[in-house]
């Protein structure tokens, strides 16, 4: 079992992030997270992985949860067997094997006799042939790396997984078979995803929104259609809040009107009456204290229905799109950007490709780069970039501008805040308000501005490096 108690996390500027999570996972269990961008959900998820601690409220577990992170950068100084945190267990394991029986390499080991093992067994399902345990992280694609933590199930053989968008970086044989590790799992899971396919394959959905978390017991599709409903009905609820605010001030309108008329008549009767000074005056005060008392009353039913109002409108759904409006190229159609004339690379005296690479690019072209996981596509966009040399043969390349955005998102700089980071790409000298508008137009909204760029989610980091590009003058080619 998982369970969050009253949960609260604030990021170090203490921008709170979410509060007062209350969640309950029994075992086998399979629960899809889902919400909008920066809700917080990688951050919920970690919490009950135990890499963060709440600021307030608790988190626990009746066994330790198995964690496969969104993003692997952090991993890139270890080897793949440290980075699965069993490189000690089977240091200890060679050593006993080699005859150094010592009471440290036992309780290292752990009487975990069958470890290599399950690594090959684990290896060889999630089709990481040819990569061995003590390789770099940092050599592998993204979709090698999250391959080896989904390796990791097998081999750590946990009952509680937390998945934090385990698709992302799958080829199509990766996806799978982790579609199938999902259908037939007696882990308990906690997912979360953007993959529809995957989601669909889960019982329950959890939404982590403003109102925390809500319970949805379906799947993806199921989820959606009760969404759909909710916000019909909160649709129409606005429509009749806003026909009753319209109306309570149309009423308010005509009772300060009705009761200025009646003010008028009676000052009139009072003057023709020649009553003394002394009692208009009296008059006029009781009248004043009535009006007053009427607006308060108006006034007090308008702000309620205002106030009731604003809390619906708060819980529509974001409609919002981004307005990307990239200029296009200045060269023309056609020009020769980059030839690659027999080209290869090589990782440790062995070349990536069976066959040498030929190939043209010109402007105005669309290329899509596809191939299964680890078969070189960010190798070779680094060698199109000149960020890295061919081994075999030669590209060559045309003077042109370019933009990379990988995935680790390495163009933000976490140290900067939402509207540094789009400052810096000003180099238009575009004045502060028309870096806002640009901001607006990608979602980040006034709250945003100042808020940390490594406080921002990974869709939400996405957005900022496209907003960043549109800021720039000179286009990319």
């Amino acid at each position: 079992m998982l369970f969050l108690q009253g949960v609260t996390y604030a990021h170090p500027n203490r921008d709170v992030l979410f509060s007062d999570i209350n969640l309950t996972v029994n075992k086998q269990d399979k629960i899809a997270l889902v919400g909008n961008n920066g809700a917080g959900k990688s951050t919920l998820l970690a919490i009950l992985a135990g890499k963060l601690k709440p600021a307030s409220g608790a988190a626990g577990a009746d066994s330790r949860p198995y964690f496969v992170p969104q993003h692997f950068g952090q991993y890139n100084g270890r080897t793949v067997a440290e980075a699965l945190g069993i490189h000690d267990k089977l240091l200890a394991l060679k050593e006993i094997l080699e005859g150094h029986l010592t009471d440290i390499n036992l309780e290292l080991l752990d009487d975990d006799w069958g470890i290599e093992e399950r690594c090959q067994e684990a290896f060889a399902h999630w089709q990481l042939n040819g990569i061995a345990l003590s390789q770099p992280m940092a050599a592998l694609s993204g979709g090698q790396k999250t391959k080896v933590f989904l390796a990791g199930i097998l081999i750590h053989e946990p009952q509680i997984v937390l998945l934090d968008e385990p698709s992302n970086h799958l080829d199509a044989a990766g996806r799978a078979l982790l579609y199938d590790y999902i259908r037939s799992t007696g882990n308990t899971l906690v997912i979360v995803s953007h993959d529809r396919a995957l989601l669909n394959l889960l019982d329950t959905v959890c939404e982590l929104g403003k109102r925390g978390i809500t319970i949805y017991g379906g799947n993806y599709d199921f989820y959606a259609e009760q969404k759909a409903i909710e916000n019909e009905a909160l649709n129409l609820d606005v429509k009749a809040k806003e026909k009753a605010l319209r109306k309570a001030r149309e009423i308010e309108r005509e009772s300060v009107e009705r009761q200025h008329k009646l003010d008028a008549r009676g000052k009139k009767k009072q003057e023709k009456a020649g009553l003394p000074a002394i009692v208009q005056h009296a008059f006029r005060n009781n009248a004043e204290r009535s009006t007053a008392r009427m607006k308060g009353v108006h006034a007090e039913k308008v702000g309620g229905i205002a106030q009731e109002l604003s809390h619906l409108r708060s819980e529509l759904p974001s409609l919002g799109k981004m307005k990307v409006d990239f200029d296009n190229s200045l060269l023309h159609k056609g020009k020769i950007l980059v030839t690659a004339s027999r080209a290869n690379f090589a990782y440790s005296d062995q070349q990536l490709w069976s066959e040498t690479l030929d190939f043209q690019i010109t402007s105005g072209e669309r290329i899509a780069i596809k191939g299964t996981n680890g078969s070189g596509k960010t190798t070779l966009i680094r060698m199109i970039l000149g960020d890295l040399q061919p081994s075999a043969g030669s590209i060559e390349r045309a003077d042109f501008k370019s933009i990379y955005i990988d995935q680790d998102y390495s163009l933000i700089d976490n140290s900067s805040t939402v509207y540094s980071q789009a400052w810096k790409y000003n180099s238009g000298g575009l004045p502060e308000h028309d870096i806002k508008t640009r901001l607006n137009r990608f979602l980040f909204t006034r709250e945003y501005w100042d808020k940390p760029c490594i406080n921002l989610s990974g869709g939400e980091k996405m957005r900022l490096a496209l907003c960043s590009l549109a800021i720039a003058t000179r286009r990319p080619t």
